[in-house]
């Protein structure tokens, strides 16, 4: 497999971010351990049981859906949604006054800090139903935004004449405050291309994250409009097939695919190419609106950005899919499929699609991992066993970090994902670039 050269634009920032996450890989370990102590002295307490009001908890972003899921049993209809601040590390927690304020001060005993909004979680999730019932077109996308305590709704380019009149009127129609429609100068499409990567037919995709199958044979995770496109993958154009789509999802409840290894001695680490290091993944864990996250990918390589909002419904032009974490993370035509982690090694999203481009930006979904894991069996990372290379990430990333710069001559083959079919053990540098392939 060649080498395909990362534009210029992108060189900077790849090298840029291999560097913050190579520190990260040594430095977060111990961050996260005084995080998870915070948290767990701020659970202790939880306010109710101490009786008196705390100050609100510092906690990384990972901790951030935890608070949020127990919050949002506890406060019930007052409850309006959270996002995490991420410059002041703590979860911000929307609450519809209740009269008495009472929800409002459980979540600030629990830690949060809270803003009274207008917008019920009840209304705003029947904003969306009525978007789905009404306003399902291609090139559409809809998600609650909880820094705006609105549904956020999108359309690309295609979106004109009668179309955007429907859109507009259906928005119109759910009340003053309630939605927020904008115009997007891309195209929302899946991102899979033919090119230099992992092939099958005359496409390409990039590989996810390297799991173990529920019947302990190892296998990745990609995207679903990746699995239905073909069934066999090979990684070389025309090469002998290395894996085979085992189950995909697209359209409809989700963008994913389980693909095995055909060798079942394939050594799979759980672990993400950064370009000449690696970053190990130790689990999957779900996303929070405002985390930085980083995506990799095998034509634009390395990306950064934010989660933007969560159960995210985006319409296709092949149809419909929901259940989509929205970023303005940029992705190209071939990132399909790729790894959206944090930089401590926490597995969160495969790439879906969205619009735009790594030039002039765009909006990206992508599917969340811990929903595809769950539907389809497999485990990843510390939970899928002993995983070859996983004790040796921190090192890596920091080696990473300290002496070299991935991107510095645009290498968009990385150093596993083009040799998995050379003398390697297949997989064992995937977690970028050795996805399968999809079709625009």
């Amino acid at each position: 497999m060649s080498h395909q050269r990362i534009p210029k634009r992108r060189t900077a920032l790849a090298a840029g971010g291999v560097l913050a996450l190579g520190a990260a890989a040594i430095l977060l370990p111990h961050a996260s351990a005084s995080q998870d102590g915070a948290s767990q002295d701020g659970a202790s307490q939880d306010g109710a049981s101490q009786g008196a009001a705390t100050a609100p908890r510092t906690l990384g972003a990972t901790d951030a859906p935890g608070l949020d899921a127990r919050l949002a049993g506890q406060l019930g209809d007052a409850f309006a949604g959270s996002y995490y601040d991420s410059a002041g590390r703590r979860l911000v927690v929307n609450v519809v006054p209740d009269g008495d304020g009472t929800a409002a001060e459980r979540a600030k005993r629990a830690g949060a800090v809270v803003r009274e909004v207008n917008n019920s979680m009840t209304e705003l999730d029947a904003g969306t139903r009525t978007l789905t019932a009404e306003a399902t077109v291609p090139g559409t996308s809809w998600a609650v935004d909880p820094r705006t305590n609105k549904i956020l709704v999108t359309a690309d380019s295609t979106v004109t004449g009668d179309r955007w009149n429907r859109l507009e009127s259906t928005v119109r129609g759910l009340g003053p405050g309630l939605a927020t429609i904008r115009k997007s100068q891309g195209t929302f499409r899946t991102f899979a291309s033919g090119g230099d990567a992992i092939f099958a037919g005359g496409s390409r995709c990039s590989l996810g994250f390297n799991v173990t199958a529920g019947d302990g044979t190892p296998a990745f995770l990609t995207a679903g409009h990746c699995g239905v496109a073909a069934e066999q993958w090979s990684d070389t154009q025309g090469g002998q097939p290395i894996a085979t789509v085992d189950q995909a999802v697209f359209p409809g409840a989700g963008d994913f695919a389980l693909v095995r290894y055909d060798d079942p001695a394939t050594v799979a680490p759980s672990e993400v190419d950064l370009g000449e290091a690696t970053l190990a993944i130790s689990q999957a864990a779900q996303a929070a609106v405002g985390q930085e996250v980083f995506r990799m990918g095998s034509t634009t390589g390395l990306a950064d950005g934010q989660v933007l909002g969560l159960n995210a419904t985006v319409n296709y032009p092949e149809g419909t899919v929901t259940g989509l974490i929205q970023t303005d993370v940029c992705a190209e035509p071939g990132d399909s499929g790729g790894a959206m982690f944090t930089r401590d090694g926490l597995a969160i999203g495969l790439t879906s699609g969205g619009s735009g481009d790594c030039t002039s930006g765009g909006e990206t979904f992508f599917q969340p991992v811990t929903t595809a894991l769950e539907a389809v069996g497999a485990t990843l990372g510390d939970a899928g066993g002993e995983q070859a290379g996983g004790e040796q990430a921190p090192g890596a990333g920091g080696e990473a970090g300290a002496g070299q710069e991935p991107g510095g001559d645009g290498t968009g083959d990385r150093a596993g994902g083009a040799e998995t079919g050379a003398g390697r053990d297949p997989g064992a540098g995937t977690g970028q670039d050795s996805g399968p392939a999809g079709t625009h």
